[in-house]
């Protein structure tokens, strides 16, 4: 028989400050996956580069996220 986890168990606690159902998105395929670049979470999530430019934007300005060449990373 195979046990399996309850969503809070697997997924990581979302900051209060993030409102946008996309930029929650955006901060838990991070959290999840370590790492990526905006082609990455693009073909990945299924968004327009532009619009993860501008959720990665606010995300470091809150400090949720960095920049390490073109990787993104959750602080």
């Amino acid at each position: 028989m195979f046990e399996t986890e309850t969503a809070s168990a697997a997924a990581p606690a979302l900051p209060r400050e993030l409102q946008s159902p996309r930029a929650k998105l955006v901060y838990l395929f991070l959290t999840t996956n370590g790492d990526a670049t905006v082609s990455e979470m693009g073909e990945s999530l299924g968004m327009k580069k532009l619009s993860l430019y501008s959720i990665l934007k606010t995300l470091r300005s809150e400090g949720l996220v960095d920049c390490d060449g073109d990787r993104y990373v959750p602080n």
